[in-house]
């Protein structure tokens, strides 16, 4: 439970979802139990809150440096409730099984240190064998990736909806290792806007237009709208070379290769979808083409540009050599989805970027894809799912054609977690006032691979793919963001 990667199958982290659902603690024990009978408490029904509030916001504070947004490392609960695969199954054989990010001896050394919990007492014994409605408690050590130091700009607030220009390199939701530096938690600890109904999303690289509802009557009117595909959506990108003056429809189905890494390609397989583009403009070397797409399938503009020979000039996926010497023009890659990946991963891994692509060592070497991803199949709204530990999948999202966000954190065991003193870890989870948070951000915790581990930061170029989400249009409202600088007639690279 202390960020295991993905396996076959995930656990879900129960902090507050977008629609405001939490798992609660169980309740207070209150029967008295027959000799060796270990008590269960009931499940009790999910609170119906909206969103997060201040004790969320409060966890840790950010810091700019470098032109980069970053979080200072905190201590946080990931909890949950016994999942129905696991009843019967000792608690060190679900540990070896489905959260094999860290070696047995991690979750020895967790136990020691009493940040796992069974039922709110602390585990003793990792060979305690599960029940049903038992509730797990995990305190791990975060460190989340920084993010563009870009504000968020409000485009337009009324007492219906925010609307925010988002960008680059943020997520929405928090999902994977992304809590505080996603849109909704700056909106949140910065702007004052809680309580906010998600209307629709973009990919972590993608910038521009984000809608949140204020009111769930509100997001439920705008949903019809998207389940009636009445809301327009425009984009605009820059790509490889001089794109055709006139207008092309691209209609190739999409099939998803893997929702860990977040990769698709074009195959007769995949859905239907559809997209429009249009040439703005042509510098000699890279074109500003204007998209519309009819259908929202997943990295449906990048997958579509692409197949036409003109992949986003900075693309982190779609432009990149592992693709061949074409670059996946017309849907020739000459590799099995395997080897694609494979090629993928080493190409970033050679440029210390993996974080860029949202992907971890832990998530190469745990296998196993997931499709439990939280989402809704029709593309609205819905939560992502991380797993107890933080970790999450990518999730395929039929509305948006550029939603995609994946998770990452390090595996390094090459410590002799069995010898850790639990005294010494006890007293690096709490500063001298018993709470975590700001006051001890700089001390190391012996338990976190993260604070062993060294990486490089990304520059804040790396963090911006010229992908951006220009207007969304719907029956009764129309909002726009300006054009992107990249996205100029006269830009030069």
């Amino acid at each position: 439970m202390a960020e295991p990667g993905p396996g076959p199958s995930r656990a879900r982290e129960a902090e507050p979802d977008p629609a405001g659902k939490e798992e609660a603690a169980p309740a207070p024990k209150k029967r008295r139990l027959a000799g060796g009978e270990r008590y269960v408490p009931p499940p009790r029904k999910l609170n119906a809150g909206v969103s997060f509030g201040a004790e969320h916001f409060a966890e840790t504070s950010y810091y700019f440096e470098g032109g980069l947004r970053k979080v200072r490392p905190y201590y946080f609960d990931f909890r949950t409730y016994c999942k129905g695969r696991w009843v019967g199954r000792s608690l060190l054989h679900v540990f070896g099984t489905e959260f094999r990010a860290q070696p047995l001896a991690y979750y020895r050394a967790a136990a020691r240190a009493g940040r796992l919990r069974l039922n709110e007492e602390p585990v003793r014994d990792l060979d305690i064998v599960l029940k049903n409605n038992d509730f797990l408690r995990n305190t791990v050590h975060r460190h989340e990736p920084p993010v563009t130091a870009q504000p968020i700009r409000i485009l337009a607030e009324d007492e219906e909806v925010v609307v925010v220009d988002k960008p680059s390199s943020l997520p929405v939701h928090p999902c994977g290792r992304f809590r505080h530096n996603t849109v909704i938690f700056i909106l949140g600890k910065e702007h004052g806007l809680r309580e906010l109904h998600t209307l629709h999303r973009l990919d972590r690289m993608t910038s521009g237009v984000l809608m949140f509802a204020k009111t769930a009557a509100v997001s439920k009117r705008i949903d019809e709208q998207v389940r009636q595909r009445q809301l327009e959506k425009e984009y605009v990108c820059r790509v490889v070379g001089e794109f055709p003056e006139h207008e092309v429809v691209c209609e190739e189905p999409i099939l998803v290769v893997s929702y860990k890494v977040g990769v698709c390609r074009v195959d007769p397989k995949g859905k239907p979808c559809q997209t429009l583009f249009q040439r703005l403009s042509y510098n000699g070397s890279s074109s500003v083409v204007r998209c519309l797409p009819r259908t929202g399938r997943t990295h449906q503009i990048r997958v579509h540009l692409q197949f036409l020979g003109h992949p986003i000039v900075n693309d982190p996926i779609y432009n990149m050599e592992a693709w061949g010497p074409d670059r996946g023009k017309g849907g020739k890659i000459g590799k099995t989805d395997e080897e694609l990946l494979k090629a993928l991963v080493e190409e970033h891994r050679s440029k210390q970027s993996l974080e860029v692509l949202g992907i971890g060592e832990e998530d190469l070497n745990s296998g196993g894809e997931s499709k439990d991803c939280g989402n809704s199949g029709d593309g609205t709204k819905s939560a992502e799912a991380p797993a107890i530990n933080g970790s999450s999948c990518p999730a395929e999202d039929e509305k948006d054609p550029e939603r995609n966000d994946a998770a990452a954190c390090p595996l390094n065991s090459d410590i002799n977690l069995e010898m850790l003193d639990k005294d010494k870890e006890l007293s690096l989870c709490e500063n001298q006032d018993g709470q975590t948070g700001e006051k001890g951000w700089e001390e190391k915790d012996p338990l976190c691979v993260e604070c062993r581990t060294s990486r490089r930061d990304p520059s804040p170029k790396e963090l911006v793919m010229f992908l951006h989400a220009l207007r969304y249009k719907g029956t009764d409202f129309e909002y726009c963001s300006s054009m992107p600088e990249w996205a100029m007639e006269d830009w030069e690279e």
